[in-house]
């Protein structure tokens, strides 16, 4: 990682250290005042562990211009960001997509969207619902690949990190603890629960809080609705087409509607918060990830919207496009955030236990 990003975040943190005010803000906070001094590994688990709120700013007596010009936020998302790209596998990939995340992504959904279509021309499986336009046999090869191998690729990437924060041997009661954490996004409730500042350094607000929430469930009952059409496929021998009161659609229409409403507010939110307060080069590669999760999610919902019309051969293969595109990125992309975030979580929870 670059060492004068490490250092400058240090030097913050050593700051932040003596004055102590922005001691409830969030779990940044607790655990950078645990320790008197920092090592690189210090610097960043605590850079994963902030999730950006900019609270500790907005109430910083020793910003710019102060000559102790303390920007915490900035400084944690620049050492945050770094590391994803530092541990991920391969760490080329993590890089190309940083700098150029809104091209490949869109480049990738136009290119796979095209090689589907051409696909489905030869490869039709005569069957029902989509089937009709692409057999269910080529969706796995297609599809498995594209699942298990970024999956392998994340799994190599918390190893990494994980060794380079000291984490020990995991425990479930802590891996317990930052699941509770993540699901109520307690470290955006800011210091007196009131919500965070993202969007105005004058006004609280819960939005960020409420979107985030939005698109991690409905992130979850989307893949729960896919898991339980592949339960009912293999295990049941029930396939696909699925009734609207069928336990795939229950969970996934409420999902998708969670997913685009998540995504379109965290959009929003981005395009009016400050970029300075963040990693300003990550700032298209952010933004590329969260307007290629609603398209997956919208394009899901119209999708379903014109099951039994013509519009299905033209839709399919874009919606695919981007579920694609939406895997094999997931390493590279800010989507990876939230396995780094846990493991943060999980380390804090740790340290917490042991102490």
């Amino acid at each position: 990682m670059q060492t004068d990003l490490i250092q400058e975040a240090r030097r913050q943190a050593e700051i932040c250290n003596a004055c102590r005010y922005c001691e409830g803000y969030c779990s940044v906070f607790p655990s950078l005042h645990r320790q008197r001094a920092f090592s690189d590994g210090d610097i960043t688990q605590l850079a994963n562990l902030c999730h950006n709120c900019r609270g500790c700013y907005y109430a910083c007596q020793y910003t710019a211009p102060h000559e102790f010009d303390l920007n915490v936020p900035k400084a944690l998302a620049e050492v945050r960001q770094e590391s994803w790209k530092q541990f991920a596998w391969p760490q080329g990939a993590a890089q190309l997509f940083d700098r150029s995340g809104v091209a490949i992504a869109v480049g990738l959904v136009v290119a796979f969207a095209a090689l589907l279509t051409f696909t489905r021309s030869f490869a039709s499986g005569g069957g029902d619902g989509f089937y009709a336009y692409m057999s269910h046999s080529l969706m796995v090869a297609i599809f498995a690949p594209a699942f298990l191998l970024p999956l392998a690729a994340l799994a190599i990437s918390m190893r990494n990190y994980w060794q380079a924060v000291g984490g020990g041997a995991l425990k479930i009661s802590d891996l317990w603890a930052a699941c509770k954490s993540a699901g109520r996004m307690k470290n955006l409730e800011g210091g007196h629960g009131d919500g965070c500042n993202f969007e105005d350094e004058d006004r609280f607000s819960k939005a960020r809080k409420h979107f985030h929430q939005a698109t991690l469930y409905g992130f979850l009952l989307c893949f729960a609705s896919t898991s339980s059409g592949t339960v009912l496929h293999y295990g049941f021998g029930l396939e696909a087409p699925y009734g609207l009161f069928s336990l795939p659609k229950l969970l996934g229409i409420p999902g998708g509607l969670l997913l685009c409403a998540g995504t379109a507010g965290l959009a929003r939110l981005k395009l009016k918060a400050d970029r300075s307060l963040g990693a300003t080069n990550a700032w298209g590669g952010e933004m590329a990830f969260v307007l290629l999760l609603f398209a997956v999610s919208a394009s899901g919902l119209i999708l379903y919207a014109a099951t039994g019309t013509g519009l299905v051969g033209v839709l399919l293969p874009f919606h695919l496009a981007t579920v694609l595109t939406f895997f094999l990125l997931t390493p590279y992309s800010k989507m990876a955030h939230g396995f780094y975030r846990m493991a943060a979580l999980t380390k804090d929870a740790a340290t917490k236990r042991s102490r």
